[in-house]
Formats: C-alpha cells, structure tokens, sequence
C-alpha cells in the first residue's frame, strides 16, 4: 500500500447518499477524520454512526461525525461535493467554502428509456466542478471520484482494482485529491489535467452504468503506460 503523506479532515456533502457514504467510510479507514454533511445533522448523525461501527477494529481509523453541511464544511479544510446535480448550485453558493480545497464528484446525468446519458452543462462549456469554482471563487476546485461505484466502496475488499483521476487548476490542491485518492485504490491519484476536462470526465460515468448494466459488474478506469504506478 501507498503510505498517505498527510492526515486530512474532509466534510463530504451529500454524506448520507451512497457515494458519499462509501468515500468517507474509505477516507476515515485509511486514517483521515470525515464530517458526513446532510441538510439536517439529525440526518448525518446516524449514518456517521453506522460508518463507525463499520471501522470497529480497524487499527489507525479516523473519526467519523456527522453535521449540517455547513457546520460540517466549518470543521475541514478539505470538502468533498458528493451531491445530486439537482439543487447543485443553490448547496454550493450556500455553503461556507473560502479558503478551502474543493473535490467535486458530482456526475450531471441524465437517464431515458435508452440509459444514461450526460446532460450538457452551459451550452458543451461547462462542468459541475466548473460551476462550483464559478460559484465560490475563494475555493479551489478540483474534479475526482467520479467514476467509482457506491457499491464497491461500500463493498469487502481491502483496494478498489482501478485509477481516480484528479483534474484541475491548481497543483497543491490535486495534490489534496491524489493523496486523498489512495484511501480508495491503494496508489495515489492520476493527474488528468486542467479543470475544464471535468467536462470529459463526469459524464463518462455513463459509459461505466451502460457497462455495469450489460455485463452486471461494476466497472473502474485503469490507466496503463505509467512506470510505477
């Protein structure tokens, strides 16, 4: 395994949903404390408990509490957007994000009698990562997490069998996310690029809920061609 260079606290919005849920469980198991944020913390309290009962015995875990999103991203100085794109902006214009590194992991999908699709976000030219940083210009943004399935996060093995891949435009904070992303996979994250390839990136979890349902699995990205990694 990968050693975590550094100890984070992370709020994660959308803390109660099953992303969010499976990303703080993999966060405070690899040692990192996680705030679970829900709009009301009565609803944050118990799933934070369930996720503590679930790290019983597991020697280094962090803490895992839960709040009201606000409270929750007080307490971190690093908060992670596991939210429906739905309500998306009005949460993050709301939310007191200054001076704090942002993950988005959010996915604009949209589903129809032909599956899932992504929706197209102003106009081809835009991203929910995008849009958060447009809405909290103190914050910095970077997009990661979203191609990695609720289930398996949730699931029995030690390491996810695949590659996060971290966008944005500010080094130190995808630094934040790759260290962050070796909770998940073992191995730090894989710098894709700028923030703008968040457009690529979110709707292609499309692509893995068409695979999973053709060949019922959960399937993961893996980049090849990198030494040591």
């Amino acid at each position: 395994m990968s050693e975590t260079p550094t100890t984070y606290r992370v709020a994660v919005m959308g803390g109660t949903g099953p992303q969010g849920k499976g990303l703080g469980y993999r966060f405070a198991r690899a040692g990192h404390d996680v705030v679970l944020g829900s709009r009301a913390a009565e609803k944050a309290v118990p799933v934070a408990a369930e996720v503590t009962e679930r790290l019983a015995g597991v020697e280094g875990a962090g803490t895992v509490t839960g709040a009201a999103n606000a409270d929750a991203c007080e307490q971190a100085d690093v908060v992670l957007l596991a939210v429906p794109y739905d309500g998306h902006d009005e949460l993050v214009a709301s939310l007191p994000l200054a001076g704090k590194t942002v993950i988005s992991c959010v996915n604009p999908l949209a589903f129809d009698k032909r599956g899932a699709h992504g929706r197209v976000v102003d106009g081809g030219e835009g991203s929910a990562a995008e849009e958060a940083q447009r809405l909290q210009p103190e914050a910095t943004v970077v997009g990661a997490f979203h191609n990695v399935s609720a289930v398996l996060l949730w699931g029995e093995d030690d390491f996810l069998d695949e590659d996060v891949l971290v966008v944005g435009d500010v080094l130190e904070a995808k630094e934040v996310a790759m260290d962050l992303a070796a909770s998940v996979t073992g191995r730090r994250g894989i710098d894709g690029g700028k923030l703008r390839l968040a457009r690529q990136l979110e709707p292609f979890t499309a692509v893995l809920i068409s695979i999973n349902r053709k060949y019922k699995t959960h399937a993961g990205l893996r980049i090849t061609g990198l030494e040591g990694h």
